[in-house]
């Protein structure tokens, strides 16, 4: 598994190694005993997945408390996935990084306890699947505004119409979230 550092500590891309020929591919999305061996010494309880077609935005989202960790990947599709530092301590808080993640590139991406999460959908009918280290707790989830200029995420959305839930358009920006100390 080769490890992708993001310039934010404790998020990083993961590219698995894949084994493919004529009939398809073979790959390890999770293995405890190589994650830990690689500094990811995790532990999930729960497993989700979404299918959204082009266009869908969703988040930023983050529980707090109880924080998720989230280890996220595309299955069917494409999506454009962005992790925002949320730890008013952290020297990177208000900070964010994207990558591609894709059924064709098999990336995954590990986004840490303390940061909000959210992606957008490139291709109709992508199949979102991710792995997390606390249960989803609808009492502790807020959204941080996906749009909020303070930020300044490069989402990749000309052309896109835009599908986004109730919750998601009436986001909080940074400086009006519940952050993490």
């Amino acid at each position: 598994m080769n490890i992708i550092e993001t310039g934010i500590p404790d998020l990083v891309i993961l590219e698995p190694k894949v084994f493919g020929d004529e009939r398809g591919f073979f790959m390890e999305s999770w293995n405890a005993s190589r994650f830990k061996d690689a500094g990811l010494d995790l532990d999930f309880v729960q497993d989700n997945h979404s299918r959204s077609a082009k266009g869908v935005l969703r988040g930023l989202h983050f529980q707090n408390p109880n924080p998720q960790g989230k280890l996220v990947r595309v299955t069917s599709g494409r999506v454009w996935d962005v992790a925002v530092d949320i730890r008013r301590s952290s020297p990177h808080f208000g900070k964010w990084a994207g990558v591609e993640l894709s059924a064709e590139n098999k990336r995954m991406f590990w986004v840490p306890p303390g940061f909000a999460h959210g992606f957008v959908t490139l291709e109709d009918n992508t199949d979102f699947q991710y792995k997390c280290t606390t249960y989803y707790d609808p009492g502790s989830e807020h959204s941080l505004l996906w749009n909020d200029p303070e930020l300044g995420i490069e989402w990749p959305v000309d052309g896109l119409e835009l599908r986004l839930s109730e919750k998601d358009k009436v986001g909080k920006p940074l400086h009006a979230i519940e952050a993490f100390e």
